[in-house]
């Protein structure tokens, strides 16, 4: 258990990692400029939307041969993806194909990782107590924001480390280098995990789901339509409320770029520390209540906190973005098995991936574009607190109507 929840380190070390170097990998692959540097962030855009596609593929085979195996698959080919990407020939080496290479091999990692984050949760909800399925899937939250800090302590150390030509010139591989070691190590750790009991049980029955895509999408459909609406929230108020808020308190001239990331470091900390203890407190009053109450500050809070972080001065800053991240955390922590137990353990995967993962693409990857281009077309620093708190608005309703699935109130499906 203790393997799988600290998997997804993994995931956002590359995640930051690739963001912090972004514009050292423009000079390297793209030849540097404005136009190198829109490249590199749209390849960022391009392969994100092969996460989708990943989850359905691996949440498909994790229905039919276990939450083991695909876990396995997928962390192998995210070693194989950084590694490959530490090796890779710069532009001055092969031209125009060391941009093409780079955005291949994003794709491939994007791929693995859209099966990776619903793997995990469905196995550790699974192999959880019931009583504890809150505070053991909340783990793999945390541990997201885990990889963040140490993408960020590895990226400053290699530009302190390094002279700038150095670091243009061979030096930016060692990050990556570092990712697939550290991606190998948790291969080998899961290479010995047993596999999930709900699985196992029923292997041994004989009745596991043919077509477990199908089924989640047809029997258990409002499971997915649940799903999709519990992580739009949840992927808005990440990226907007918490990825987002550095490069707006830059925009609006509230701090400098340095201090900005240093308050992205104290928000990490915060969502660390609130996930679980938001994890634990689903697992005694519930689901349904702890979300409806996050989702109504969600739609309250946030179109409030923005103008005051980008005129209120420093200390009210750096508190509107504590307050913006512990309720990302505390929704996170509690969406990680309230979205997991939307689904009978047969189809679990694939609904998590119909559902869930969709979400992520859709309200994950542009939502910090979207953010800066509402401030621009109207002119309020409210705008991105209000793209926050109509997605809120939406899901409240949702929330409302759905059934409690924390196992201290109901069966577990």
């Amino acid at each position: 258990m203790a393997i799988a929840a600290i998997s997804t380190v993994v995931e956002w070390y590359d995640f930051t990692l690739y963001l912090y170097f972004v514009t050292v990998l423009a000079r390297v692959f793209y030849g540097g400029g404005e136009r190198s540097l829109a490249l590199a962030l749209a390849g960022f855009a391009i392969a994100y939307l092969m996460r989708p596609l990943g989850a359905l593929v691996l949440g498909v085979y994790g229905d039919r041969h276990g939450r083991r195996r695909a876990m396995m698959v997928s962390m192998a080919v995210m070693t194989l993806a950084m590694a490959l990407t530490a090796c890779l020939p710069t532009r001055a080496v092969a031209g125009p194909l060391a941009g093409w290479l780079l955005l291949a091999l994003r794709c491939v990692m994007a791929f693995a990782v859209g099966g990776e984050y619903t793997g995990v949760v469905a196995y550790l909800v699974e192999g959880a107590v019931p009583g504890r399925r809150g505070l053991v899937a909340s783990l793999a939250s945390a541990a997201s924001e885990v990889g963040a800090l140490v993408a960020a302590a590895v990226s400053a150390a290699t530009v302190l480390w390094f002279s700038p030509a150095a670091l243009e010139t061979w030096g930016w591989r060692v990050p990556f280098a570092i990712g697939a070691g550290l991606a190998g190590m948790i291969w080998v750790g899961r290479s010995r995990m047993a596999e999930s009991p709900e699985f196992l049980a029923h292997e041994a029955q004989g009745d596991l789901a043919a077509h477990p895509l199908g089924r989640a999408a047809g029997a258990e459909r409002a499971g997915v339509l649940r799903g999709f609406g519990i992580s739009a929230l949840g992927s808005i108020s990440y990226y907007v409320g918490i990825s987002y808020v550095p490069a707006f308190l830059v925009a609006t001239g509230a701090m400098g770029e340095g201090a900005a990331l240093g308050l992205s470091t104290l928000a990490a900390l915060m969502v660390i520390a609130v996930t679980p203890i938001a994890g634990a407190l689903s697992d005694r009053y519930g689901r349904r209540p702890l979300l409806i109450g996050i989702a109504i500050a969600a739609a309250v809070m946030p179109t409030l906190l923005f103008p005051v972080m980008a005129h209120g001065g420093i200390m009210l800053a750096l508190g509107g973005a504590l307050v913006l991240a512990a309720i990302g955390g505390a929704w996170s922590a509690v969406a990680a098995s309230a979205t997991a137990e939307q689904f009978s353990s047969r189809v679990r995967l694939s609904g998590l991936a119909l559902g869930a993962t969709s979400a992520t693409a859709l309200f994950g990857g542009v939502s910090p574009w979207l953010a800066h281009v509402s401030i621009a077309l109207t002119g309020g620093a409210w705008a991105p607190g209000a793209m926050i708190a109509a997605v809120a608005a939406a899901v409240v309703p949702i929330l409302w109507m759905m059934p409690e699935t924390a196992p201290r109130f109901v069966e577990p499906l």
